[in-house]
């Protein structure tokens, strides 16, 4: 080959090595020839080469993306593969990122929605008084200052009045006190003659048996503190019973006999069993006092409460063998009149600020009727309605204190401990002890 024709060769190479750079995802990668290397040029004494250009790669395979054509070569492949790599680890991280900013933002909301200015500003007064004063004596109960008598298991918490009422601490920031008593109005007609009706107005006492708080979401957000009380003059009744249930020849139970009734009354399905027993059964009042942590309405409550019924009636029928084949008493169409009569109790909404109170108020049939109380406005319940129905009331018994899943794990434990402790002591004992 003549010394032109390899001049004009050599500048053809140039420009299609430039163009192979240019395009390339591999540029910085130079591709070597045996006219870029004079060593590898062959000897004069070799025959002479082609003067073609078949032997060189073509532009297209030199750069497979300006075409399509051709093979892709396997360094090609490798960039590919890599930049698919980093596009998907760039695409998780926004996605992490995403994600934290959503949980970030339902914190904060949950966190503003709960924010209770009252607490905030009951704080800031708080900070004020001076350091050596005690934070019991700047509670108040309903509008009545709390003074603190005692220290120790002889502590004793008094709400001043008209009459002296004494406490117990719930372990909630936001409804710091219960009534360790309360009285309610109970009417009572007779009739002397037919013309002539007569109704007598009397109080009856009832007793704390024990008290939680109710919190929902994995944040436990506080929701309402509520207790179960029982009439005094009923208690006599509720520990004969109780200690029956373990020994039906004793008057009281031994330490392992307590253990026993505490283990079945916490059992998931004995429990069931136990509280269907006991509810059944007439002559006892209990209610559930309940009082809000922050601003409500009825239908929240409401709502609560109807999916407390479903719960309970879904573990009662997994729990309980019908005493027939066929459909249980939660099946038919009075228990859906009667749960639809429940929910109309409700209607038209209704607010429940907080610190008002709630009374669940269950009778000795079985009926049970709906109480409530702002102090701040009155002095005195008034009734929101009535159900007579015995299924709903058992059921909103039953939803707080058996099965598997309570609404609340503490006060199931605490209300437990009271009936433990009321079959621990003689018959006839306790009323006396709590008067």
């Amino acid at each position: 080959m003549s010394r032109p024709a390899m001049r004009m060769l050599s500048a053809r190479l140039r420009t299609l090595q430039r163009s192979k750079t240019l395009f390339s995802p591999l540029g910085n990668v130079r591709s070597a020839s045996r006219y870029s290397q004079p060593g590898a040029r062959p000897a004069p004494s070799a025959p002479a080469q082609k003067s073609s250009f078949e032997d060189l790669p073509s532009p297209a395979s030199a750069n497979p993306a300006l075409d399509g054509l051709g093979e892709v070569s396997q360094d090609t492949l490798a960039a590919q593969r890599e930049f698919a790599a980093h596009r998907a680890r760039a695409l998780q991280r926004m996605r992490f990122a995403g994600i934290g900013l959503l949980l970030s933002v339902a914190g904060l909301s949950l966190t503003i929605y709960n924010l209770d200015l009252d607490d905030i500003e009951k704080a800031g007064k708080k900070n004020k008084i001076q350091l050596d004063a005690s934070s019991d004596a700047n509670d108040k109960f309903q509008g009545r200052d709390v003074h603190v008598i005692g220290a120790g298991e002889d502590k004793r918490i008094i709400a001043e009045g008209e009459q002296e009422t004494e406490l117990v601490q719930t372990g909630s920031g936001s409804v710091p006190y219960f009534p360790r008593r309360m009285y309610l109005v109970s009417s009572k007609s007779t009739s002397e003659t037919s013309s002539l009706v007569q109704t007598l107005q009397t109080e009856d006492e009832y007793t704390l048996v024990g008290l939680g708080i109710r919190t929902v979401t994995f944040l436990s957000i506080e929701v309402y503190c509520f207790g179960m009380y029982v009439r005094t003059q009923d208690i006599a009744a509720l520990q004969s019973r109780l200690i029956h249930l373990i020994n039906p020849d004793a008057s009281t139970l031994v330490p392992s006999e307590k253990e026993q009734l505490r283990q079945r009354l916490l059992d998931p399905a004995q429990s069931i069993e136990i509280w269907e027993t006991l509810l059944r059964e007439e002559g006892i009042r209990s209610v559930w006092r309940i009082v809000p942590s922050k601003n409500t309405d009825f239908a929240h409550l409401r709502d609560g409460w109807i999916n407390g019924i479903k719960r309970a009636t879904a573990e009662v029928k997994s729990y309980m063998k019908p005493p027939a084949p066929g459909l249980t008493e939660y099946d038919d169409e009075s228990f859906g009149a009667a749960v639809k009569s429940f929910r109309d109790i409700f209607t038209g909404g209704g607010r429940a600020p907080k610190g008002s109170v709630i009374l669940l108020l269950r009778e000795p049939a079985g009926a049970m009727e709906v109480l409530f109380h702002d102090p701040k406005k009155s002095q005195a319940f008034e009734s929101i309605g009535k159900t007579q129905d015995p299924r709903i009331g058992r059921l909103i018994w039953l939803a707080y204190l058996a099965g598997k899943s309570v609404s609340s794990e503490s006060a199931r434990k605490a209300v437990v401990d009271g009936y433990v402790g009321f079959a621990a002591r003689p018959l006839g004992t306790v009323e006396t002890m709590v008067r």
